[in-house]
């Protein structure tokens, strides 16, 4: 899959989130917050990395899929396996801090 650079348009709606199928990538943030644009390069790394959907997702008040996912920080990334969250990091800055994502990538692969 192909990283996202820009935020979607719509923002999905909670249940088709549950429901998607395979690995998801969420990213919560805004374009100008300054931890969210210095996190890009080791998102996109994990991204073209792995097999996985990437979306971003412009956070903020009134926001119910942020809300739903209770995001305080930005960013906050979110990966999901067939709608089911497995990890979660919030304002990554280096290749270290996703290693709870890269763990449940490697669980899922092996089928634990």
């Amino acid at each position: 899959m192909a990283f996202a650079r820009d935020a979607v348009a719509v923002e999905p709606e909670a249940a088709s989130i549950a429901a998607s199928e395979g690995w998801l990538l969420l990213e919560f943030g805004a374009p100008w917050c300054g931890h969210c644009i210095a996190a890009q390069p080791v998102l996109q790394t994990l991204v073209d990395g792995h097999a996985l959907a990437h979306v971003k997702v412009e956070d903020g008040k009134g926001r119910p899929l942020g809300r739903a996912f209770r995001v305080k920080l930005w960013p906050t990334v979110v990966l999901l396996q067939d709608g089911q969250e497995r990890a979660r990091v919030v304002r990554p800055r280096s290749s270290d801090d996703l290693r709870p994502l890269e763990a449940a990538l490697e669980q899922g692969q092996m089928g634990i």
